[in-house]
Formats: C-alpha cells, structure tokens, sequence
C-alpha cells in the first residue's frame, strides 16, 4: 500500500503550535522501500478560506482535504488538529506531534510504520489517531473535539 504524508509546517519548514488547516504549507512525503523521502511543497492556499464566518470552518476542511486527496496522501502530521478533526478523520490518519522539526518526527514514523499500515488496511475512515512525543507513536486517548 503506498503511505503518503503532510506534515504541516510554517514557512521555516518547522511544525508550529497551530491548527492543521492554519499551516502556511505542507511537506507531501512517500514511504518507498521503509524510507520516508520528500515528495514535494504544497502552498496552503485554503488557510482563510471561510475563516471571517466561522473559524475552522467545513468549507475550509472541505477545501484541504480534496487538496490532499488529489497528493493521493493518506497520512496528516501536526502539532495540532481543529474541529475538523471528525471530518478529516474520515479520510486520513492524523497524527498529532509534540517536536517542531519534521526530521525527528520522520525517523518515529518509519519506526512504527506498521502500526499505520495496519490501519490504512484494516479501515476506511474513522481511523485512529495517534500521537508523538519523545520518539514514541501511540494510539491517541483522549477524544479531540469531536
């Protein structure tokens, strides 16, 4: 199965304490023969979409996740996931990380990569979430604005 990440960063390139919908862009990585390598940039041209209404709106998710869908990416990485989270859910695996630079994030994934896997092949939407801290993946425990 082809596992496809965004990591959801700022213009630094750096994960930022923000909302996955509220990145400036993501970072589309592959995993290909237990490697994870970059893919490519993708502006986040939806972050205001609908926001003067409601922040963290369904059109916004809407927006991001066809944005996504067509980067075939199965897999979101952020330090942090809005209201959306339900929706996106759906649809991709969230991640949920604690450090700021994506490279120590990549090497904890490619450690538990089968954990993703198993749930990508086991499941279509309501996937998991799941957490990151101190080079450890886990299954998320508390529920997140749902």
């Amino acid at each position: 199965m082809k596992i496809k990440f965004a990591f959801a960063v700022n213009n630094d390139g750096l994960f930022q304490k923000t909302h996955f919908g509220d990145a400036e862009k993501y970072f589309i990585y592959q995993l290909k023969e237990n490697k994870i390598s970059f893919e490519q940039e993708v502006s986040n041209s939806f972050k205001n979409v609908d926001e003067k209404i409601k922040h963290g709106s369904k059109k916004k998710g809407q927006s991001i996740i066809a944005l996504l869908k067509a980067k075939e990416v199965n897999v979101l990485v952020s330090p942090q996931f809005g209201k959306n989270v339900k929706l996106i859910n759906a649809h991709f695996i969230p991640v949920i990380v604690s450090e700021e630079n994506p490279d120590l994030i990549i090497e904890t994934l490619v450690k538990h990569i089968s954990d993703i896997n198993e749930e990508l092949e086991n499941k279509s939407g309501e996937y998991m979430i799941f957490t990151i801290k101190d080079g450890i993946m886990k299954p998320a425990i508390k529920k997140l604005n749902r």
